[in-house]
């Protein structure tokens, strides 16, 4: 083992206790009525294991990272069991690290007071993130964030495309999988690297082959708690093993490390190349302890370096004699580029050096000391023009989709809309001429109620991604654009089209622009056109950098994991957009609710082209676009609707102080996914208006003057008791708003039913038994009292027929 690098062996006890916490965290829920976490345990079996070994990830939603409940906070950890049987971490990641101001501990005053150095700054490198350890069978486990060895499909991975370059690297140096794995294992640690590879996946910065490969830049211990390798140490190990070695800067004082910082981000560029950050890495005593231990943070570029790159790339054109192009920071950019023509034109050899990349830093200099400001300063300037800086957004964003058919992002569109309350426009039901920029105004119009709107469309073409960029930003500059890009590789094209036509077949006719059980191979042909018409992203090319920010999605995967990644990402783009993070439990459950409860309200027909004005049997014939309106639907009920969360939490409360066999239909009803998606107090039903009928007029009247989201007023509703028997769980409930009148003999809510072949109106004969028998073992009734009697606020809305 090489001296003086960090090690600690691994103590089984300390493991067996991270485990059961782990395991409590796969099945916790709030007996407190707080928000809570849950962790996701995923098995894979090893290729290649003699002992055909199982590793376990361990996973927690990314935004649950800022709790300061976690049993861990290893973002990728791996568990499996010894040559004796025994619990083992066999990979750690870093522990979760934030950037610069984005947490408490992150902001400067907590840096300065509660960290020391020697402080030392590594390059961000832009890939993707690998661990490499060794198991006690002698197998060299090569791992993503979350997961091992190929996919189900075998398409390749970024654990596989891991393992390929440590093969070839290893190769280089001589040595073999089975060294490294002994290597490592002998100091229980596990290698850190990135995955810097454009051929397989690009990213940000660009990497040609001269640069691909792994570069390691980390090595931590396999414990409980994060220890790690420093930045010396590991390019040691780099160097010995053939990886990239990741640059190192070393600053011994916080305040020289902060002007440095600083410093840097006004150029954007380190050693004359365009970095993204560097990664610090110290000891801070911000522990429950209070002694000091390692601790990283991130200082990450965005503005102005990319506002520099920009007039790069524009003073290149403009040497080679094409039109600049840019979509961001027009007026100051219009500027510079004013500057510069008449530079350029003062000396020929300007020109022919910035080619050469010479004199660029230069240019950009001289023309902000004719300005007389900093690149932060124009910064500032702008995001005061524009409505502040993305980390304070909270509304004014544009969620605009590029897909093809089948990839989910409607399932994902009204997931977010059921989560939050944003705003979705589906493109299909805008029918007629000029759909393209009625579209807009539609998406426009519903994002001055909503902080977020969901922009419905396929946008697979790039003339259709601009058409949105420019009618947005003609008319609301401040307004941000983010692309949910889900990826057509062409390496998983097979995979796509495959994935993409089931989800269409199984949704048979309940889709707005194909009918899919009304013929396959029509459906086939469509879908096929549109994946060959697909015009994939490029962030760093007109119109894609016009959108604010990109996040991918894999059109291969569930959607619920796509839903996570979007909601994850947001997080991290704008912060303040969120004022509570949803749990797992609500990701599932809203995915659920849209996969059953979503509706298409106006279908059309895709065909052949025809002619321009066809005729009705022409029309027919040619299978033209043809909107086929759905019949207005009726009033169906009238609720008082109840924010779900505080009801799942007073359940919660309500069952934890009693004995478990009381407790035992609410668990239940819990494991079978039979606890109702949404709560509320049936006010009056459509089958009761005939014996109700000055009521149902009043409501009706009430309904019909209502806003688009079907409100009729706000209403408090007192819970009191919660009643059961084998089949039905309910709430009593009490209207303590005068203004509402229920018809059900008693008020409830109705929590959940034994089987689908309950119905939720059974709650009503309950209730009337229980009203009668009470509760106990001769009725079969089960009821606990709700302690104090809660009040919350409930919505009055009316509900539309299917």
């Amino acid at each position: 083992m090489a001296s003086k690098v960090p090690y600690v062996p691994q103590d089984v006890q300390e493991v067996q206790t991270l485990l059961r916490n782990l395991e409590e965290s796969t099945k916790k829920s709030s007996k407190t009525g707080k928000k809570t976490f849950s962790c996701k345990k995923s098995d894979f079996n090893v290729v290649g294991s003699p002992e055909k070994l199982v590793v376990s990830s361990w996973r927690f939603q990314d935004w649950d990272y800022k709790r300061d409940d976690l049993p861990t906070y290893a973002r990728g950890l791996f568990t499996a069991k010894n040559e004796k049987g025994q619990p083992e971490i066999v990979v750690r990641g870093y522990d979760k690290f934030f950037n610069e101001g984005e947490v408490n501990a992150t902001k400067w005053r907590n840096i300065e007071s509660n960290t020391k150095g020697p402080y030392e700054l590594g390059l961000k490198e832009n890939g993707c993130i690998i661990f490499i350890s060794g198991l006690h069978d002698g197998t060299l486990l090569v791992c993503s964030k979350h997961s091992t060895g190929p996919r189900d499909d075998a398409d390749l991975s970024h654990a596989v495309a891991g393992e390929k370059w440590v093969d070839r690297q290893l190769k280089a140096v001589g040595k073999t999988r089975q060294d490294l794995a002994r290597e490592l294992r002998s100091r229980n640690a596990t290698a850190v690297a990135e995955l810097c590879d454009d051929d397989f996946e690009e990213h940000i910065l660009e990497y040609g082959k001269e640069k691909a490969g792994l570069y390691l830049h980390g090595i931590n211990i396999n414990i409980p708690e994060f220890m790690t390798y420093s930045g010396p140490q590991v390019q040691a190990f780099a160097a010995e093993w053939g990886f990239r070695k990741t640059d190192f800067l070393v600053i011994d004082d916080v305040q020289a490390m902060k002007t440095f910082l600083e410093g840097v981000a006004e150029t954007g560029s380190y050693n004359g190349r365009d970095i993204e950050g560097f990664v610090i890495r110290c000891k801070s005593r911000m522990s429950p302890s209070g002694s000091y231990s390692d601790w990283f943070f991130k200082y990450k570029f965005e503005e102005p370096y990319l506002m520099y790159r920009q007039w790069r790339e524009c003073t290149k054109a403009l040497i080679a004699g094409k039109p600049p192009r840019y979509k961001k920071h027009v007026k100051i950019t219009e500027e510079y580029l004013l500057y510069a023509r008449r530079r350029l034109a003062e000396s020929s050899a300007l020109g022919k050096q910035y080619q050469q990349n010479h004199g660029i830093i230069k240019l950009r200099d001289d023309f902000l000391k004719e300005k007389n400001m900093k690149g932060s300063d124009i910064i500032r300037l702008e995001y005061a023009t524009l409505g502040g800086a993305p980390e304070d957004t909270t509304k004014d964003i544009i969620l605009v989709p590029i897909a093809t058919l089948g990839c989910g992002k409607t399932t994902v569109a009204v997931a977010l809309q059921h989560l939050f309350g944003w705003g979705h426009v589906q493109n299909d039901n805008i029918v007629g001429k000029n759909r393209p920029p009625r579209f807009t105004k539609e998406v426009l119009t519903q994002l001055e109620e909503k902080p977020v709107v969901f922009a419905d469309r396929n946008n697979a073409q790039r003339h259709e991604r601009q058409q949105i960029l420019d009618d947005v930003h003609l008319t609301h500059p401040h307004v941000r654009l983010v692309a949910l890009n889900y990826v057509h590789s062409p390496e998983a094209l097979n995979k796509i089209k495959q994935v993409t036509q089931n989800r269409v077949f199984s949704r048979g006719d309940n889709h707005q622009t194909i009918q899919a059980a009304s013929d396959q191979k029509k459906v086939i042909g469509i879908m096929e056109g549109f994946i060959r018409r697909f015009e994939a992203v490029n962030p760093h090319a007109p119109p894609d950098d016009g959108f604010d920010a990109v996040i991918d999605l894999d059109p291969t995967v569930d959607s619920r994991e796509n839903l996570e990644t979007v909601v994850g990402q947001l997080s991290n783009l704008y912060p303040k957009l969120f004022t509570d993070m949803p749990t797992s439990e609500d990701l599932d459950e809203a995915i659920k609710f849209a996969l059953s409860e979503y509706k298409p309200d106006i279908k059309h027909e895709i065909g052949g082209r025809g002619p321009k004005n066809p005729g009705p049997k022409s029309q027919k014939s040619q299978n033209i676009q043809v909107p086929v309106m759905k019949k207005k639907r009726p009033l169906e009920y009238v609720s008082v609707n109840l924010p779900k969360n505080e009801i799942l939490n007073i359940l919660e409360t309500a069952f934890a102080s009693v004995s478990s066999s009381k407790a035992k239909f609410f668990r239940q009803l819990k494991e079978t996914n039979r606890v109702q998606p949404e709560f509320h107090v049936t006010l009056i039903h459509r089958a009761s208006a005939a014996a109700h009928p000055e009521l149902w007029q009043r409501y009706s009247e009430l309904h019909a003057e209502a806003d688009s989201e079907n409100k009729l007023g706000d209403c408090k509703v007192m819970l009191e008791t919660v009643v059961w028997d084998n089949r039905i769980m309910a709430i009593v409930a009490r209207l303590v708003d005068g203004g509402w009148d229920c018809v059900n003999e008693v008020a409830h809510v109705t929590v959940g039913t034994r089987s689908p072949e309950v119905k939720p109106k059974e709650s009503n004969d309950l209730l009337k038994r229980w009203l009668v028998e009470g509760s106990g073992d001769s009725s079969g009734i089960g009821e606990v009292a709700i302690e104090d009697r809660l009040v919350i606020d409930g919505i009055v809305k009316g509900t539309l027929s299917r």
